[in-house]
């Protein structure tokens, strides 16, 4: 659906009820107001009565219905294709959500399509209506504002991962800490959301910022090479993230290797502390008549102490203990 339209004369809203007439009024003064059409998950019947008005290119028109586009910057004779791809992050779950915006960019138009609800443009219009500075420079002048606000997300969303990343690597690292190997994967995956967006962003702005730049005004270029700058400097930080939790997530494996070593031997341990004992109750327990332990006896003030069993009992408790003393000095218990 269409969610707001408006018609902008030197940075003032003015209304807009109908786009042909609007685009025809502008073009036949020759001014330099522009409209903007802002569209949040539109459907196909009312974008393409916004397409023949504007006369989008058809290629463009496809990827914008079928959507799911990579970040990219693509040229239609006079106008220009734009994909950016916001995220939001979730502090309930500490997930990141990916959403699509894309732009339209025309001499005379600013067409915003809004996917998911990651996109970042509720409040960015209304901003722009009462400090008008961006509205004035035109279409590419909303599409820098649009740009830089998804590039300050990236940045925010960026620190709240950080955050989550050193929260793990602190428990991994920690002797009382618990962390499961699926709650490192998880965080990885969300870094990988996360480059998915920003990674491929960084050659559109590049090619706004370098000699062929369709983008006028030395002050607004500058501006676009601000943001390149704060993009390339979160998709550094994110690609360390990503190697960071890669390594802590093959520490926290050998530690997980380590401990389960660690109670295999003293399992083993018990078991052959176990089965001394077991073999002496065992051969003592055949009670054949030719073993002396059977009839062996002392005299003890008159009476007759048969000291067989209470010997088999002593042996195997020395055995045992014996065999607990050499596997605490050896560190398998």
């Amino acid at each position: 659906m269409i969610v707001d339209q408006a018609r902008y004369h030197e940075g003032r809203r003015l209304p807009c009820p109908d786009i042909s007439d609007e685009l025809d009024a502008i073009r036949a003064d020759g001014s330099s107001d522009f409209l903007w059409i802002g569209m949040k998950d539109p459907s196909e019947e009312t974008f393409a009565r916004v397409s023949d008005e504007l006369h989008l290119h058809p290629l463009a028109i496809e990827d914008s219905v079928v959507g799911d586009q990579r970040p990219k910057l693509e040229r239609y004779g006079d106008g220009y294709f734009l994909v950016l791809r916001p995220l939001r992050y979730i502090d309930e779950s500490s997930d990141v959500e990916s959403g699509e915006l894309m732009v339209f960019l025309g001499s005379d138009y600013v067409v915003t399509i809004r996917r998911g609800e990651a996109a970042p443009l509720a409040g960015l219009r209304t901003r722009l209506e009462h400090d008008p500075e961006a509205l004035e420079r035109g279409p590419w002048g909303v599409f820098h504002a649009i740009v830089d606000l998804v590039v300050d997300q990236y940045l925010a969303i960026e620190d709240e991962l950080q955050i989550d990343l050193e929260d793990i690597e602190q428990r991994v690292f920690s002797q009382d800490g618990v962390v499961s190997t699926e709650e490192i994967y998880a965080l990885k995956r969300e870094v990988l959301e996360f480059k998915r967006a920003a990674n491929p962003l960084l050659r559109p702005l590049t090619q706004l910022t370098g000699p062929s730049t369709p983008v006028s005004g030395e002050e607004l270029r500058l501006r676009f090479r601000d943001v390149n700058d704060h993009l390339s400097l979160v998709i550094d930080n994110t690609e360390s993230q990503d190697r960071l939790l890669t390594d802590v997530l093959s520490a926290h494996l050998a530690q997980v290797g380590v401990r389960q070593n660690q109670d295999m031997r003293k399992i083993s341990a018990w078991a052959a502390m176990a089965a001394a004992a077991t073999t002496f109750a065992g051969v003592y327990g055949m009670n054949f008549e030719g073993m002396p332990e059977l009839t062996a006896s002392v005299t003890v003030s008159g009476r007759e102490f048969y000291y067989g069993y209470p010997m088999a009992l002593l042996t195997m408790l020395v055995s045992c203990g014996v065999l607990y003393r050499l596997f605490k000095r050896s560190g398998w218990l």
